[in-house]
């Protein structure tokens, strides 16, 4: 079976203060699951010491350079990650990042030895003018790369008009897009089955139940719900449990 995620996206949040929170959230029973906290770049380190997984928000596509306020994977991997997010829709809207950028980043990652969870999501024009699948399509298609395995590989399917609005898709618009992610991982990857899927939009105690019990949900990537243990607990225990 497929272990299921329960991802945090702290994005540019978050000081030294608030490590605690980081704390209590690896210190709450979550054995059936993997959790793992994004934090910004300045607590990675310090966050890595708790016993739970930590990734980056971002990598570069090159292992080292001349590369103002970028980070490598490789120093990701050596400040103690062992996950990096790639493709992130803010990234994509923020820095212009393309397929191609995202997929040589996701190479990087792997590389380095991290495990990339690659980014994927529509906006609200592509969702009402039904062209969703054809996005996803091009979306997997051109950022994940070939080297790509259930080992290395998690993919997060995140509406862009759901992150941080509140907003969520309905229960058969995840599962459609999600099932659509999962026969896209089989038709390529040998081990495409066994790859997971996270769903990422305003995911909160009061929905993850329901949205944990779609198929081919392998868990929650989650932005502002993770900042804090006592919103972030419930949905790790949601997940447990689904």
């Amino acid at each position: 079976m497929r272990r299921k995620i329960a991802a945090g996206n702290w994005k540019m949040n978050a000081m030294q203060g608030d490590l605690a929170e980081a704390s209590s959230i690896a210190n709450h029973p979550a054995d059936a699951i993997d959790v793992v906290l994004c934090p910004p770049a300045t607590l990675l380190a310090q966050m890595s010491a708790l016993p739970l997984g930590t990734g980056g928000q971002d990598c570069h596509a090159n292992s080292a350079g001349a590369h103002t306020g970028d980070i490598a994977a490789s120093q990701l991997r050596d400040a103690g990650a062992s996950y990096t997010l790639t493709g992130h829709s803010e990234r994509r809207t923020d820095h212009g990042e393309t397929n191609a950028m995202i997929n040589a980043k996701s190479v990087a990652a792997i590389d380095a030895g991290l495990i990339a969870i690659i980014c994927i999501g529509e906006t609200l024009s592509e969702r009402e003018n039904g062209s969703t699948l054809t996005i996803i399509d091009g979306q997997l298609a051109g950022s994940i790369p070939d080297c790509a395995t259930a080992l290395n590989t998690v993919i997060a399917y995140e509406p862009v008009w759901a992150i941080g609005t509140g907003k969520i898709p309905s229960t058969a618009q995840i599962g459609e897009v999600h099932d659509h992610i999962r026969a896209h991982l089989q038709n390529r990857f040998a081990d495409g089955n066994d790859m997971r899927i996270l769903y990422g939009g305003s995911v909160k105690a009061s929905n993850a139940q329901e949205i944990f019990a779609i198929a081919n949900v392998d868990g929650a990537l989650v932005g502002g719900a993770s900042l804090k243990a006592a919103d972030f607990t419930p949905i790790m225990d949601a997940l447990a449990k689904a």
